[in-house]
């Protein structure tokens, strides 16, 4: 039979690129094209003999020889412009199959079913196993319900989205789930055992909504494993604890979950703010630790408390001696905000005298920063509310003069307290960074002590009594990560206890003498620690001896002869002798000459910008022993924000959960949060399902599919159930 043929046509001297039809004889031997290329092309043969494929896409006319190939073919594919396309912000050329409905195949026309098999790329075929990793990974992640699976309306959009995806059930996906703890778990050990630094500990308790009480046990450390430190902070640990639990237990407790991750001897400080008796807590560990001599300074740095932690306490337990201004000033507001006729009187009295709207705040109690916030609006409306005032004289809710002169008083120092507060929650806080703010806040209390309104010296001084009792903790570590930043050195402290011993210069002089030289300690334990670590192999040169060619040496049972001692040995004895004969010249240490160099002065810009760790990381080779001691300094907790009791309590949704579950979903979900940082909540997503299936079968894109509500498909549409992206099980 004959068949229809391409003809290349010849004009004036010119090809045409118009193909004529011509009689071609039917070869029965020809090879059928079996190359995926051919799916975009059309191969026709000319009057000649010769054939060309014709791109189905942009018409344009490529030879086709037996021993053309394929090749350039595929290379026309990348660049087609029907073919290219942008994904993610970057150029990645997708080759479009082409969805054949073969009714030869078990799916049917219009199911989804990719046609069609491609021998050059089998990489690109559907894999269930990597896609159910991925659905797990997703549902840890973002911490969705292991019912999701069961949901109809995501079950329906998967099927769609990949039909050749079988559906986990809800005990799969939860195994799957604690088999992704388990594996991070044993990569976050590896990284700390191989971390050389030290670590910090913060310590939690959580209480389910079951009321059964949880400890969770924090890590901090710099991660110093690529090109940059990052400061790294790790849940290790969410574990039940029975409510029976006495402060030793929970001690016991913490020794033992540091011992099974194998850092109990990297611990360099612990914070226990937010734990049930903390101090009990850390005097039991330390008195379990410090005969292993397994702490710094004989564990004068070990037990610390965070800023925010000493500010709340200061502030909370000194106004419990103002309640009744408090109470006065609450009481106003009340009056005002819950009476339609007197808010009316007063929108109408703040628009009278043209003072711009602002929240009238009413307080929280036992939340002193929301008591600022009630005391600093009521001073934004004090001419309103002196104007109601006098129109409703007999009314005894309102403020007389002397309250509303002690509120102003309040008002000021809780404003500074406040702002204090408010630079706590940064990203990546280094323990540098609040030195200067905390001693900044002594100066003030001690200004305020002298003040001539009686209201403000009775609280400034109560509160400088609690905040030098809570201070003195924790002021060695703070002032240590200060002489360490290279901006301020000695010069902060040298300035700022000054002014807090006021004229008593000689408690000045002393307090500051003390911190240097328990840093030159810390200093020497460093040194030694790393003299240590070095191999004690026998070197050349011995002191006594009056040949440097001393061709044996003992080491316990084991002798070296001469002909196998190594030039590395060699170069040790010339370091050696070198440090022996050169004991009386002038040897300065890191410490010398770190603290004998100019401060850094930045350029100019933010000075909360400064990366002191880049810092340090440039530095560590002139600076080694100093180095080392910024890294586990410099990684201390001491910013953290102390949660109150309704924060630390888990939602409805793992307060079902057994306790290896929670531990095990709390714990991954923290580990992968590295995973999505940087990505926008609504690219994530997004992103999140059709990456699940696309990533794993090769799948024309057609178009690009939202999901934005995922972890609110309930085919219950039970609106109660708490979404797991909503948790939050430890602070940032």
């Amino acid at each position: 039979m004959l068949a229809p043929a391409a003809m290349e046509v010849t004009i004036d001297g010119t090809v045409s690129t118009t193909l004529a039809s011509v009689n071609a004889v039917h070869n029965p031997r020809a090879r059928k094209l079996r190359s995926a290329v051919w799916q975009d092309f059309t191969k026709e043969r000319r009057a000649d003999g010769n054939c060309v494929a014709i791109c189905n896409h942009c018409k344009k006319q490529l030879t086709a020889t037996s021993r053309s190939g394929t090749t350039h073919l595929r290379n026309h594919l990348a660049i087609c412009t029907t073919t290219s396309t942008r994904r993610a912000g970057k150029r990645r050329k997708l080759i479009v199959r082409r969805i054949l409905h073969n009714k030869t195949s078990t799916g049917q026309p219009g199911d989804g079913h990719a046609s069609g098999e491609d021998n050059d790329n089998d990489s690109t075929h559907f894999d269930q196993e990597l896609s159910r990793q991925d659905l797990a990974r997703m549902i840890v992640q973002h911490g969705y319900r292991f019912s999701i699976v069961d949901d109809l309306g995501f079950r329906k959009f998967v099927k769609n989205l990949q039909p050749q995806f079988s559906m986990v059930s809800y005990d799969i996906v939860r195994a799957d789930s604690m088999a992704i703890y388990e594996s991070e778990r044993l990569k976050l050990q590896d990284v700390l055992l191989k971390t050389p630094c030290r670590v910090s500990m913060s310590v939690d308790m959580w209480r389910s909504s079951t009321q059964m009480d949880y400890l969770c046990l924090t890590c901090h450390y710099i991660d110093h494993s690529g090109d940059e430190w990052k400061l790294r902070k790790k849940i290790l640990n969410f574990v039940h604890v029975e409510e029976h639990f006495t402060a030793n237990q929970i001690a016991n407790l913490i020794l033992e979950k540091l011992q099974q991750w194998g850092i109990e001897r990297k611990v360099a400080s612990v914070v226990l703010d937010n734990c049930t008796s903390g101090d009990i807590v850390a005097t039991e560990l330390l008195r379990v630790m410090q005969p292993r001599r397994l702490l710094l300074l004989n564990g004068n740095l070990f037990h610390v408390r965070s800023c925010a932690h000493i500010l709340n306490l200061t502030v909370e337990e000194s106004l419990e001696q103002t309640s009744d201004i408090i109470n006065r000033v609450r009481e106003m507001i009340q009056n005002v905000k819950f009476s339609q006729e007197r808010l009316q009187k007063f929108l109408d009295t703040a628009k009278l005298l043209q003072i711009d709207q602002k929240l009238l705040v009413l307080d929280s109690p036992n939340n002193w920063p929301s008591t600022y916030l009630m005391f600093d609006s009521a001073c934004y409306y004090h001419d309103v509310l002196v104007r109601l005032a006098e129109q409703e004289a007999n009314y005894a809710a309102f403020l007389t003069a002397k309250e509303w002169a002690d509120v102003k008083a309040l008002t000021e120092i809780l404003d500074a307290l406040n702002n204090t507060m408010e630079k706590f929650p940064v990203e990546n806080p280094t323990a540098n960074l609040y030195f200067n703010d905390m001693c900044e806040i002594q100066v003030l209390l001690n200004t305020w002590r002298n003040s001539p309104s009686p209201v403000v010296a009775q609280v400034a001084g109560r509160m400088l009594k609690k905040f030098e009792g809570y201070w003195d903790l924790t002021r060695p570590v703070m002032a240590f990560a200060s002489i360490l930043d290279p901006r301020y050195k000695m010069k902060s402290i040298e300035y700022f206890f000054q002014l807090i011993y006021g004229n008593d210069q000689f408690t000045a002089k002393a307090t500051i003498e003390a911190i240097k030289q328990t840093f030159t300690s810390l200093c020497n334990e460093y040194e030694h620690s790393a003299d240590s670590l070095k191999n004690p192999a026998v070197l050349f040169y011995a002191g006594n001896s009056s040949s440097c060619m001393s061709s044996v040496y003992n080491n316990g049972n084991d002798s070296k002869t001469f002909s196998r001692i190594t030039l590395s040995d060699a170069r040790r004895g010339l370091d050696q002798y070198i440090q022996e004969s050169s004991s009386g010249q002038s040897f300065k240490s890191d410490l010398d000459l770190y603290l004998e160099e100019a401060v850094y002065r930045q350029k100019e810009g933010n000075q909360d910008n400064f990366d002191i760790l880049g810092w340090w990381k440039s530095f560590a080779a002139k600076y080694p022993v100093l180095s080392q001691m910024a890294r586990d300094i410099l990684a201390i907790p001491v910013s953290i924000i102390p949660l109150d009791s309704e924060a630390r309590v888990l939602n409805e949704y793992l307060s079902t959960m057994d306790p290896s579950t929670v531990e095990g979903l709390v714990c991954a979900q923290d580990w992968l949060r590295a995973d999505t940082e940087g990505i926008t909540e609504s690219y994530r997503y997004s992103m999140n399902l059709v990456l699940l299936l696309y990533t794993h079968v090769h799948l024309p894109m057609i178009g690009f599919l939202c999901v934005s509500t995922v972890a609110n498909s309930d085919g219950h549409a039970d609106d109660k159930v708490p979404r797991g992206d909503e948790l939050i099980v430890a602070p940032n």
